[in-house]
């Protein structure tokens, strides 16, 4: 029988979001005041590389958004898997007894172990997946650079067909008849092939090739080696319950994701209609919307979302058989996080619209507008809403990486997404008793620190060059 496919609501609208996405995509490519901006993104080096990490971590995002039940029929109904945990099945199956180090052999407390005297020994009990297959725990090391130096290969290879594609799909010419025209266009080939990997002296006005190419050559060699590094250690080690910190840190990712981009989906609605509409109808329509986005600004965010979040609680408790599994309460509770970060986080760009709608409103063409009777919605449709779009992109790009701090934060202080959810957030909130243990159990608190330090400089990076390109200010000295 095969899987049957589960909708959660968080996975509904991210793949919605992607539709938008790419919507988004075919609309800006046919009109050249937002199509010219994001070329000039690309053609930065710093923002083809941030994209390339982040395409990474929005992969790993969506593969993890593709849910079904495992079971066989409705009396075996089984556990709920994405299709990202068949692709890692053996760092979600390969759970230990406890804690272990990373690339360890063996757990990381001793035990009493019965001996075949009968007598008991304080030891270090031996690993059951974490380096099983080594007979000698000696060539450990030994057994860890040549799994490496294996990725390593692999990702030498991978990449080098990669860039011998991008090189064959720029050269883009007929196929050659003569011999004499084949041995020239193989020269070319070498050439275009040379041409991704160097710098262009023209690096201003073209796509920079070299920065993709050696990029991905980095992110090969790091996902192949922890491919196969994985299958036979904890390469970040286990939690208390012997779970794969890897496989934690990976499922974090979808989290992340989901709070950084669904909030968007939520707040930007009512910080556009409701920005531009006070911008240009000013009188009392301005007066209600600015009392609504202060009176929201001086409660407490904190607050509003604790009390949010405990109410759900309350709900799910009360109505538990309309959950049929953990993992839709769990959903459940991320997407309402999303909902409540969304209507605390509308008010500072509702503010920004309406700035700029008060000036653009007094611009020469919208005055004509209104003197020929065009309606007040066409006016904002048409005028208003494109010509305030930079300050939304730049504004989406700069709050993303904001929102998913804001799970670790909210997660520190039990108020963020369910504790059963793989988050960053509750993983730095678990590592508090951690720390404190002694030895240190160090490696959950720095996974999730490394995996969220990665996403949220690759973000900020990317959005330094989308805001510096889309800014009028600066758009003349660029």
């Amino acid at each position: 029988m095969m899987p049957e496919l589960l909708f959660l609501w968080t996975d509904l609208l991210l793949w919605l979001l992607v539709m938008l996405t790419l919507l988004f995509i075919r609309y800006a490519g046919k009109r050249r005041h937002l199509r010219e901006p994001w070329q000039r993104v690309f053609r930065s080096g710093m923002a083809v590389g941030a994209a390339v990490v982040l395409g990474v971590f929005i992969l790993i995002g969506l593969l993890d958004s593709i849910h079904f039940r495992s079971g066989d029929d409705a009396t075996n109904p089984g556990e709920v898997l994405s299709l990202f945990d068949t692709m890692v099945t053996p760092l979600r199956e390969q759970q230990e007894k406890s804690y272990s180090a990373p690339f360890a052999t063996t757990l990381y407390a001793r035990e009493m172990v019965m001996q075949e005297d009968g007598g008991t020994e304080r030891i270090y009990p031996q690993l059951k997946y974490g380096g099983a297959h080594l007979t000698d725990l000696g060539e450990k090391r030994w057994d860890i650079l040549l799994t490496t130096a294996i990725g390593v290969a692999q990702a030498i290879v991978l990449w080098l067909l990669v860039a011998g594609l991008l090189g064959l799909w720029r050269r883009s010419k007929p196929s050659p008849s003569s011999p004499r025209e084949r041995v020239r266009v193989r020269g070319e080939f070498a050439a275009h092939w040379l041409s991704v990997l160097r710098r262009s002296s023209d690096n201003t006005n073209r796509f920079p090739w070299h920065v993709l190419a050696w990029m991905l050559l980095i992110l090969f060699m790091l996902i192949l080696v922890s491919a196969n590094l994985s299958l036979k250690y904890h390469i970040l080690g286990t939690d208390k319950v012997g779970e794969d910190v890897f496989y934690q840190a990976l499922k974090s990712i979808r989290t992340g994701l989901v709070l950084g981009t669904l909030t968007t989906l939520v707040m930007l609605p009512a910080a556009i209609l409701m920005g531009v509409m006070a911008g240009y109808f000013r009188g009392w329509v301005d007066d209600v919307i600015q009392y609504l986005y202060t009176t929201l600004n001086s409660i407490p965010g904190v607050l509003l979302i604790a009390a949010s979040v405990l109410m759900l609680q309350v709900y799910m408790d009360n109505n538990a058989a309309d959950f049929s599994s953990t993992i839709e309460r769990a959903d459940m509770r991320l997407l309402f996080l999303c909902i409540i970060l969304g209507v605390t986080s509308w008010t500072g760009l509702c503010r920004m619209l309406r700035g700029e709608a008060l000036k653009i409103r007094e611009l020469d063409y919208v005055q004509a507008s209104q003197a020929f009777g065009v309606s007040s919605f066409r006016i904002m449709m048409r005028h208003l809403v494109p010509n305030v779009m930079h300050i939304v992109l730049i504004t989406v790009v700069l709050d993303f990486s904001g929102l998913v701090l804001a799970e670790a934060v909210l997660a520190y202080i039990n108020i963020g997404v369910d504790p059963s959810t793989n988050s960053w957030g509750n993983m730095i909130n678990s590592a508090r008793l951690e720390m404190a243990r002694e030895p240190i159990v160090w490696w959950s608190l720095s996974a999730a620190f490394v995996f969220m330090f990665a996403l949220v400089l690759a973000a900020n990076l990317f959005s330094d060059v989308v805001r510096d390109a889309f800014d009028p200010r600066l758009r003349g000295k660029g």
